[in-house]
């Protein structure tokens, strides 16, 4: 009998998938953007619109506790078969790609112990060192979980506490440094040469980057001892992390100037650990940032590998993605997003991507299944506060789609449109009766049209 997962096990599944290598970046990544006023206001408005996501799938558990499929059941049930495919499809690929992200910067972080100026060993973890690394942890992962996913989620408990004790220590010492002095400097970015408008809007990514995972708990909510734990896991960790994000990008401006700051290389919590107890800094951090990222990949593990088996469940995925092993595992699920992260990696090593390519893509391919949890819960919505939840969610939304640009848009495109072949082998394999309807076949007609000038723009 298949062990069920407690309000423990699912608070630590969303909290790990939020808290892996961007945390230890965040410093970084976000002084190269903006300056401390713009990021107030970003992390503002980050903070309201992630919250906003986060009771929306609260009330959606409550409302429709039937749709134990997550957000790619949400858009299927609300606006149709192939816009539930595109949730789901945008959701795989955004997990997958999280994935190789994930296990690029363990083997960055662990140059920190083993490169030198004359030895590149690992480099920014995408030499072909650290391909193989990669590739042994991948499917020493993928063993695990096809051991079940309760085991899986048990030592992901242990990995989310192992992580926060060095990020506790950071902020601890970073409080103890922080000059309200050094925060003030070009307080409102004026060295960036960017209006504080358009700092803001280039801190959106990152920001939704370090908290993509949300949905962790409402994705595998089928295996939830209790419906109501998806929702209270789900705020509980969003709380939590909300907290850990803003303590660590606000000191951190206390520390060292903007400029400065965003100089270091990542992860950039190294380096401010270096200047704030010497030389063993640099090492706590690279090694609870190898701790974290292997907790986080875990949790992104079990949640991508559940999407295929959700989707095939429903009829949006070919049905041979609906097999389980005899431990409840999805394995031909498991087997089909592991395979596509291995080809990721020789990509990585072909071209010579690194963490920030990969954390762009990632968000990008999120942004469209976040809009339409929103939407539809302002769709069945019955009391005015479940439909602003619903209203503010789907606000937050489309800014995000705004704010990532054209550019992001095109590129989603052209990861978008391969699976509408998918989806008609899907269809296919599952014997659907009815035939495309008008609006299935203008989106994909759109979108098909959309992809011939998105590729060359961005071949270009």
């Amino acid at each position: 009998m298949e062990k069920k997962l407690g309000l423990t096990a699912l608070t630590a599944l969303v909290l790990s998938s939020m808290l892996g290598a961007g945390v230890f970046s965040l410093p970084q990544n976000m002084a190269n953007v903006a300056a401390p006023a713009a990021l107030l206001i970003g992390w503002g408005i980050t903070g309201v619109g992630i919250l906003l996501l986060s009771l929306a799938m609260m009330v959606l558990t409550r409302l429709r506790p039937d749709l134990d499929g997550g957000i790619f059941t949400y858009a299927r049930e609300g606006f149709g078969e192939l816009t539930g495919f595109c949730s789901a499809w945008g959701y795989w690929l955004c997990a997958v790609i999280a994935n190789v992200s994930y296990l690029v910067i363990v083997f960055s972080a662990l140059s920190f112990f083993t490169d030198t100026p004359s030895l590149r060993l690992f480099g920014d973890g995408n030499t072909w060192q650290s391909i193989v690394g990669a590739s042994v942890l991948l499917w020493l992962v993928h063993w695990l979980v096809l051991r079940g996913v309760q085991t899986a989620a048990s030592i992901n408990v242990a990995a989310t506490l192992a992580k926060l004790l060095p990020l506790g220590l950071f902020i601890a010492l970073a409080v103890a440094a922080f000059s309200l002095h050094t925060f003030r400097l070009d307080f409102s970015g004026i060295n960036t040469g960017v209006p504080i408008w358009g700092q803001v809007k280039n801190t959106m990514l990152i920001t939704l980057w370090v908290f993509i995972g949300v949905e962790g708990a409402v994705v595998v909510s089928s295996r939830a001892r209790n419906k109501r734990d998806v929702g209270r896991a789900t705020l509980l960790a969003v709380s939590a992390a909300l907290l850990v994000y803003l303590l660590v990008t606000l000191l951190s401006l206390g520390i060292i100037p903007r400029s400065e700051l965003a100089q270091l290389r990542n992860p950039s919590m190294a380096g401010l650990m270096v200047r704030m107890m010497g030389s063993w800094g640099e090492v706590i951090i690279a090694a609870g940032l190898i701790v974290s990222v292997c907790g986080a990949y875990l949790s992104w593990t079990i949640m991508a590998a559940e999407v295929p088996l959700l989707a095939a469940s429903h009829k949006a995925f070919p049905k041979i993605f609906a097999r389980q092993n005899t431990n409840n595992a999805p394995s031909a699920s498991l087997w089909l997003t592991n395979i596509s992260v291995q080809l990721s990696l020789v990509l990585i090593w072909l071209t010579g991507s690194d963490y920030n390519t990969l954390l762009t893509i990632a968000s990008e391919m999120i942004l469209v299944p976040y809009l339409l949890v929103g939407a539809f819960l302002v769709k069945i919505a019955r009391r005015p506060l479940h439909r602003a939840t619903g209203l503010g969610a789907s606000a937050y939304g489309i800014w995000l789609l705004y704010a990532s640009g054209p550019m992001h848009l095109l590129l989603s495109v052209v990861l978008y449109a391969p699976g509408l072949l998918v989806f008609l082998y899907a269809r296919y394999s599952h014997r659907h009766d009815n035939a495309l309807n008008m609006q299935e076949k203008s989106i994909i007609l759109l979108m098909l049209i959309a992809a011939f000038p998105a590729t060359w723009f961005l071949i270009r």
